[in-house]
């Protein structure tokens, strides 16, 4: 058993950590940024280590000063939750050769993942279909064109490294592309320090569904089904669900189909830990392989819910070389899970980032019921980082049940000081293609278009 781990991260999945460890048994150590000194995680954790200025690159991002906070606090293991060094090969490799376990996967398994293009062809190897692009990275824009057109418009143009939608650009002409292929690629060097892109085919009108698996060191792998993120703006999911919609009306035959892909995925890669394999679908029940995220996600809690397994729990565990003490036939789902993610931003100005003091705080309650979330009435959201300050979570017993519970729960939340997209998110709920589950990745830039974004806005 750990007796102590240090979390190598901020905010509500800092937080999420910490709270693990606590019925865990195990202590806990907070790193923080001189902005971060008044966060909740710093509060709750046992011990706490300032790594820093507010910058990420002079913190969060500076594996030598994680590594120092680690041996001067004499802990066990890192948690890396998500985003931020959690899917960094090299801070992996880091921590192993100073004898502090990682939380995550092996450095082996994530160097195999840690490149799109090259996780791609092992999704091939594994006989699980690829949108069609480039056999790697594209080094030029002319590369680009010629890429493009074999292919045919419109493309997406993607980073090799990082996610959260970071370095990417969708291109419907040589004049789009060439534009976005600059863009992508500037973008995705300040956000992971790696500009690499590749492209591939663009497929219109998708459904983004990922699957949640656990892995142990024994070989011992499962899924815990599927959660459906197609509730996206400019590539960063706002609602995620679980089941899917699409596939419990249309083809629930893919589940399995799915969930077999995802498995024999991280099979090929050695994978070890809680890990997500992303998935496009295609109206007519086709599916691609996107990514493998070697972390924790944002939306997990929906699959804790429906599954009764604690993730971060099982996280834990495999780090100690623990064997999973679940099977495939273990897993039972139960109900429907929604989870809305609630962002420090003004949705009627562009959603301009909205940082500040939080003057008054109230989060909703109730059966079924969930927020994960580090902020709390006096708080003050600094600028320097992504802007999401809390997740909602509502349980059901149906469809039906865990919308309306969410609709009700974004009534009750009250946040004053700042702006937050729960507005928005209430718009989304009472949209009639979102209760009758008929959407896409497309969805929010249609109800933001016209007469619907000013119906929203007078609402709101």
């Amino acid at each position: 058993m750990f007796e102590k781990i240090l979390v190598a991260n901020r905010g509500e999945i800092a937080v999420r950590i910490i709270r693990a460890c606590k019925e865990l048994n195990i202590r806990t150590v907070a790193v923080y940024s001189e902005a971060d000194a008044s966060s909740m995680h710093v509060q709750m954790a046992d011990e706490a280590i300032c790594i820093g200025k507010a910058p990420s690159s002079e913190s969060y991002l500076r594996i030598d000063r994680l590594i120092s906070a680690a041996e001067i606090s004499d802990v066990d293991a890192i948690h890396p939750g998500y985003g931020f060094l959690s899917e960094n090969g090299h801070f992996a490799d880091v921590c192993e050769s100073c004898n502090i376990r990682f939380i995550g996967p092996s450095s082996r398994a994530m160097t195999a993942l840690e490149d799109k293009a090259v996780s791609r062809n092992l999704a091939k190897r594994a006989g699980v279909p690829t949108p069609p692009g480039s056999e790697g990275l594209v080094e030029n824009e002319q590369e680009a064109q010629v890429t493009a057109k074999r292919i045919g418009y419109p493309v997406m143009i993607k980073a090799i490294a990082g996610g959260g939608g970071r370095g990417m650009r969708v291109a419907h002409n040589d004049v789009s592309l060439v534009k976005g292929y600059h863009t992508a690629r500037s973008e995705a060097e300040k956000a992971f320090g790696n500009s690499g892109v590749y492209i591939e085919k663009y497929i219109e009108n998708p459904h983004h569904i990922e699957f949640q698996i656990l892995a142990d060191t024994r070989g011992n792998i499962i899924h815990l089904g599927e959660r459906d993120c197609s509730i996206q703006r400019r590539n960063q999911k706002v609602v995620e669900e679980t089941p899917s919609p699409l596939i419990e009306n249309k083809f629930k035959d893919l589940r399995k189909k799915m969930g077999k892909a995802a498995i024999k995925i991280a099979e090929l890669a050695h994978y070890t830990s809680a890990g997500t394999v992303e998935f496009i679908v295609d109206d007519g029940g086709n599916f691609y392989f996107l990514e493998m995220n070697k972390r924790i996600q944002v939306e997990h809690p929906i699959t804790e819910e429906v599954t009764g397994v604690d993730l971060v729990k099982q996280q834990i565990m495999i780090a100690m070389g623990e064997p999973l003490r679940l099977s495939e036939k273990d897993i039972v789902f139960k109900g429907h899970a929604i989870e809305c993610r609630i962002n420090a931003e003004d949705p009627f100005d562009d959603f301009r980032p909205c940082p500040g003091r939080i003057e008054m705080y109230y989060a909703p309650g109730g059966r079924g019921v969930r927020v994960d979330s580090h902020a709390y009435a006096g708080y003050t959201i600094p600028p320097h980082y992504d802007s999401m300050i809390g997740k909602l979570i509502t349980y059901g017993k149906d469809r039906k049940d865990a919308m309306d519970k969410m609709s009700r729960a974004l009534s009750e939340y009250m946040i004053t000081g700042i702006k937050t997209t729960i507005p928005f998110e209430q718009a989304i709920l009472q949209d009639p293609n979102f209760r009758r589950g008929v959407y896409s990745t497309n969805f929010i830039e249609q109800l933001l278009g016209g007469a619907r974004r000013e119906l929203i806005e007078e609402k709101a």
